[in-house]
């Protein structure tokens, strides 16, 4: 080992290598940029090492009680209510007041951390801006530090960003959305930064990077004396809340703030959380502001949870709406369960992107955004997401003629109604047709995707609508669901089984349909082929891997063995 070390020591001084200064036991492998030094300097890393040692264990726990659910679901149980945990479903407890800066939150818009899409989400009108980590960035070195880079100029306040192509230089309104940051869930890992020898959690450097350089300054110029926000990715169970909050309360020492500054809404998005969501409000109630319907991952989770169930198979990924009996029911109780500890409840992602060469289809995509939107803030949601800002003054139209000069919805809306939903209305398959355009469809968006974030694309606008992580998820699991069970494609009056054979004609023939879409140049130079590889291979396999981009994820990973500075 010493031999190595002087390896690395003459290389460096060889090739006049400047390292990342790193304390002890952390080694960043990623590629040295003197900006990212900035990030990356001793003291933070040594924050974020602090946290991965202290709850290491505990994330280690976690996933393995997730490998324990998901092994009793394929051997036929179903989610359901915890009853030892009746006691704090039933119990009538509240979680602290939502800080009066995010108290109105009718019309939130998301994205990744690239420079040009926060000052334009900064300045779209919503009220907040979901600056994402997770499900819209393909987690590049590259993209990751720069992400943090980003964001601590948007903090401060001081971000630009010059567009040579149109000659025009972005900077920030006076008046901006208020940020949250949604880190990636505890499943992922950092290859490019080990701490003790081990990939970090994904999740603690997002966090640990971010609250380390921002805190004091997000409290002073947008959190009114709270913050920062996030917003909390991919949970299946209150004990993964439980890190959370202990988390929170580790870096709100460090920084000597207040017990319950940092705050944070919780994306219900995956099937098994549905039944845990007054647990997870209470293990985070001093550091709650909400839950929020991650509906496309919970499309996703359904067909994960359930992918022993021959019995629940869905239909085409369109047809899995708001109006599904589950859908409904799982939107109806975050409501009642929400406002009944005092927080908010967000409503789901409008995924359309604006129709610019067509007039009449964008106002007929505005308008299926409008009732959708109408419908969420009629029920009782305290505001709602949104992919582009195309989108944001038909929504907050919306919102504005429902809820008035009200900030939210959290005293008006009770839902009681809701009290009385079962698991079997949680659970109630949904109906609709499987359809050959559907099993297309989900090939070629995809392909399409994988292709995109294997460049460090990770949100890509596709049809119409604005894909990320969760819609691909969608499409690879039902194909994997379809070709498991040899479903019959049966909406289209076609009657065919699907299986490898027709798979494999399918993936063939929409390889060529993207390529006439995107031209022979782009497609030869583009992921497209790698891509396939990887889609194809993740809807054939015998065994349904958890998440596509952990598989993903191994082709964009560069290490830098003379990144650091310290051996």
């Amino acid at each position: 080992m010493v031999g190595f070390e002087n390896f690395l020591v003459t290389e460096k001084k060889k090739n006049n290598v400047v390292g990342y200064d790193v304390p002890e036991g952390v080694d960043v492998r990623g590629r040295y940029d003197a900006e990212f030094a900035s990030i990356l300097t001793n003291d933070a890393l040594h924050f974020v090492a602090t946290l991965q040692r202290q709850f290491r264990s505990h994330i280690k726990y976690a996933m393995d009680c997730r490998k324990e659910a998901k092994l009793r679901y394929n051997n036929g149980a179903l989610p359901g209510f915890d009853p030892s945990t009746k006691h704090v479903r039933d119990g009538a407890w509240l979680c602290a007041s939502p800080p009066p800066a995010v108290a109105d939150r009718r019309v939130e818009i998301t994205g990744p951390v690239e420079r040009k899409m926060v000052i334009n989400a900064l300045n779209s009108g919503a009220k907040v801006f979901m600056a994402d980590f997770e499900d819209a960035l393909s987690p590049t070195w590259e993209n990751l530090i720069r992400g943090h880079v980003n964001l601590r100029d948007a903090v401060k306040g001081t971000i630009s960003f010059e567009d040579k192509a149109r000659n025009r230089v972005y900077k920030l309104n006076e008046q901006t959305a208020k940020l949250f940051v949604r880190p990636r869930g505890w499943h992922l890992p950092e290859a490019h930064i080990l701490i003790d020898g081990e990939p970090a959690a994904g999740c603690l450097v997002d966090f640990g990077l971010y609250f380390f350089h921002n805190w004091s300054t997000f409290r002073r110029n947008q959190g009114e004396g709270f913050g920062p926000f996030f917003y909390l990715p991919k949970m299946e169970h209150s004990r993964e809340a439980r890190i959370w909050n202990s988390v929170f309360e580790v870096a709100e020492k460090m920084a000597g703030i207040e017990r319950g500054s940092i705050r944070a809404t919780v994306l219900i998005e995956t099937l098994p959380a549905v039944f845990q969501m007054d647990e997870i409000l209470y293990e985070l109630r001093e550091h709650s502001v909400g839950l929020n319907c991650g509906r496309w991952d919970y499309i996703f989770s359904y067909v994960k949870t359930f992918q022993n169930h021959g019995d629940r198979l869905l239909p085409d990924r369109f047809q899995v709406g708001m109006s599904q009996h589950f859908m409904r029911s799982y939107s109806d109780l975050l409501i009642r369960t929400c406002h009944r500890r005092g927080v908010h409840a967000m409503g789901g992602m409008a995924a359309q992107i604006p129709i610019r060469d067509d007039a009449q289809a964008n106002e007929a995509a505005l308008e299926l955004v409008r009732k959708d939107k109408q419908r969420e803030v009629r029920a009782g949601h305290d505001g709602t997401w949104a992919a582009h800002p195309g989108l944001i003054p038909a929504i907050m139209e919306v919102f504005n003629y429902n809820m008035g000069n009200n900030a939210n919805q959290i005293q008006s809306a009770k839902r009681d109604d809701a009290a009385s939903l079962t698991e079997e209305d949680l659970l109630q398959i949904p109906r609709g047709a499987r359809t050959m355009e559907g099993l297309r469809l989900n090939t070629r968006v995809g392909i399409q995707y994988v292709a995109a974030w294997l460049t460090g694309t990770g949100s890509v606008p596709l049809y119409n609508l604005m894909e990320d992580a969760a819609t691909a998820e969608i499409s690879r699991v039902q194909n994997w669901q379809w070709l498991k069970y040899g479903v019959e494609l049966d909406g289209d009056g076609l009657g065919v089984k699907v299986n490898r054979e027709l798979f494999g004609r399918v993936v063939e023939e929409e390889m060529g349909r993207i390529e006439r879409e995107v031209g022979k140049e782009r497609f030869n130079k583009g992921m497209y082929r790698e891509a396939c590889k990887i889609f194809t291979r993740q809807c054939t396999a015998p065994t349904l891997d958890d998440f596509l981009t952990l598989d993903a994820y191994n082709h964009i990973v560069i290490h830098h063995p003379l990144a650091s500075s310290r051996l």
